[in-house]
C-alpha cells in the first residue's frame, strides 16, 4: 500500500469595524481548485469591544461554511462517480 502526504493550508483575513467582523476563508486543494466561505460577527452596541472574539466567532463560522462546502463537494464528487444520488452527513 503507498501512502502519499497531503497537505492543506487554509487562510483567514478578516475585516474589521467598530461592530463587526468579516472573515473570508480560503483553501486551495492537491487538485489546484480552491474553495472559499465568510463568516460575519456582529458586537452589540452594549458590549465591550473585543476585537479577536470577533475574529474568533467569524473565523469558526467562515470554517464551518467551508467544511459544508467541502463536504457538498465531495458528495457531488461521490454521486458523479457512482452514478448515483448519496446521502449527505448531518452534523451531530
Amino acid at each position: 500500500m503507498t501512502r502519499t502526504a497531503v497537505g492543506w493550508h487554509i487562510e483567514l483575513e478578516f475585516e474589521e469595524d467598530t461592530h463587526r467582523t468579516r472573515a473570508a476563508a480560503l483553501v486551495r486543494l492537491s487538485d489546484g481548485q480552491e474553495v472559499r466561505a465568510h463568516g460575519y460577527a456582529s458586537r452589540h452596541p452594549s458590549d465591550a469591544e473585543q476585537p479577536r472574539v470577533g475574529e474568533e466567532i467569524a473565523g469558526a463560522r467562515a470554517l464551518n461554511e467551508l467544511a459544508m462546502k467541502l463536504l457538498t463537494k465531495a458528495h457531488d464528487e461521490i454521486d458523479e462517480a457512482a452514478g448515483r444520488s448519496s446521502y449527505p452527513l448531518k452534523p451531530r
